[in-house]
């Protein structure tokens, strides 16, 4: 039966052979004209054609070519029309390029195909060429470095107060005054050149935080760098400017206050409602002092020599003058308050006053600076004021025969410091006036110093009610009398 296969096939092949051989077989398999100009391929040269032809019928087919080849064909393209008919430009093939080159045409055999360009070497970014991008990223380095590099030196400039001219400035903080207006008047006295770089400076450095900056007049120098002038605006800075202020002993309130304001230590106005405001709760011998009032501390701002800060707070100049007085009425003074109450009870006594009124007349730390105060205003020299502490003294622990002091010096005060009395001055209506009021005035008519205190403190033993100034004395001083009469006489004999 193979066999007979094997014939079959061989006889089979005689009628290819025939075909082959007859003369109608050019025409059969010759191209189609219509589908050869469907194609595109109506110009085909013979040769072209010629090998065209070989490629199909060759044995060296790639079946997956043609199977992919189908696959694309069978597939409608993108952009075909509803009718089934092609578009007139077919879609581009797939291209590769780099930076929007298109691939170049090349020719294989006759046929162009499109291949990948080649990139161009030496370039580098936006297409320019490395030389060039490199030289533009060095210029744009150096000049970032450079303008960062200047406004960094300018910073320390200022910061560390570099190429300064020497020059003191004398500044001063308000009250009032906030970190912008302190920055401000740093500016326009030349210290620094950027008020934005010193707030900056001054927020991380916690200036306002922790009280850095005081009130008060500084002399600064346009040498110091930010940490300097902090330092020296602050409450203990040596660079505060000071001034000397010397308060006459008898200066009332009132004259020193404005005394200060003269000197710029601070004003009147600051004093006086300080006054007004404060309790002044730390002060022991304030205990009985009636507050509320612009001269409340009347009696209590000791006489003395200052060394104050200008422009000081009225908080300040207290502090500083009420110390004073502390210190210098000492525990010693304090126990002769004592002693000095034991001798007028023996007064009281002696002139028939019972316990009960001695009890309810037992003088003050106020009271006896009350009566140093009358001492202060009312004796000529420091010789006879421990005879006019007796002159009081005697007064007040005889009351029935002696109900008023008649010190001049009080209407003086209730006056507001008119010196030249009348005898209708004797006359005016107020507390302080010891013409009409009896005992002590309600506190003291000025601020008495050390000797004054003493004397009020251990006034002489003697029996004089009356004393007179002596205008034909060598030294001026007052006369002392023991009865009206004396008095009276003295007088008559000036006249």
């Amino acid at each position: 039966m193979d066999n007979e296969k094997l014939n079959g096939q061989d006889s089979g092949s005689d009628w290819l052979d025939e075909l082959l051989a007859s003369p109608d077989t050019g025409d059969e398999i010759s191209a189609d004209e219509h589908a050869v100009s469907a194609h595109g391929m109506s110009h085909l040269s013979d040769m072209e054609l010629e090998k065209i032809m070989q490629e199909a019928m060759s044995d060296d087919w790639d079946l997956d070519a043609i199977l992919a080849s189908e696959a694309i064909d069978d597939s409608e393209p993108e952009n075909a029309s509803s009718d089934g008919d092609f578009p007139t430009d077919p879609a581009p093939a797939a291209v590769y390029s780099d930076n929007g080159v298109e691939p170049e045409e090349e020719e294989e055999n006759g046929v162009p195909r499109k291949v990948r360009p080649k990139r161009k070497k030496g370039y580098g970014a936006f297409g320019l060429p490395h030389l060039a991008s490199v030289a533009i990223w060095i210029t744009l380095a150096v000049f970032i470095g450079f303008s960062l590099g200047r406004l960094i030196w300018v910073c320390a400039a200022d910061v560390l107060a570099f190429g300064r001219q020497d020059q003191n400035v004398t500044i001063t903080i308000e009250e009032s005054d906030t970190l912008d207006t302190i920055t401000q008047k740093l500016y326009n006295a030349g210290l620094i050149k950027y008020q934005s770089l010193f707030k900056m400076y001054a927020k991380l450095s916690n200036v306002e935080e922790k009280g850095k900056i005081s009130v008060g007049t500084f002399e600064l120098n346009t040498l110091y760098d930010y940490h300097a002038l902090v330092a020296g605006m602050s409450a203990n800075s040596s660079y505060r400017v000071t001034i000397d202020v010397t308060i006459p002993e008898g200066y009332t309130c009132a004259q020193i206050f404005a005394l200060l304001e003269e000197n710029g230590v601070c004003t009147a106005a600051e004093l006086e409602a300080y006054s007004m405001e404060s309790d002044f709760a730390d002060y022991w011998f304030l205990e009985n002092v009636e507050k509320g009032t612009k001269y409340c501390l009347e009696g209590f701002l000791f006489p003395d020599t200052y060394n104050f800060y200008t422009n000081s707070t009225a908080k300040q100049v207290f502090i500083k003058m009420l110390g004073r007085f502390e210190s210098q009425f000492d525990e010693e003074l304090k126990a002769q308050i004592e002693e000095l109450n034991n001798r007028l009870a023996a007064k009281f006594k002696a002139n028939g006053l019972s316990q009960t009124y001695i009890d309810q007349h037992k003088l003050t730390i106020k009271e006896v600076v009350t009566v140093a105060s009358m001492i202060e205003k009312e004796s000529a020299h420091t010789g006879e004021i421990r005879d006019i502490a007796s002159v009081i003294y005697n007064r007040l622990t005889n009351p029935s025969s002696y109900p008023k002091l008649n010190i001049d010096a009080t209407v003086v005060y209730a006056l507001g410091g008119k010196t030249d009395l009348t005898e209708e001055d004797l006359k005016v209506d107020s507390p302080y006036n010891t013409y009409l009021y009896e005992g002590l005035p309600p506190g003291p008519i000025s601020n008495p110093g050390l000797f004054s205190l003493k004397a009020a403190l251990n006034p002489t033993d003697t029996g004089y009610y009356f004393y007179a100034l002596d205008p034909t004395a060598e030294v001026r001083g007052h006369r002392f009398f023991k009865t009206y009469q004396e008095h009276m006489n003295f007088l008559k004999s000036l006249e």
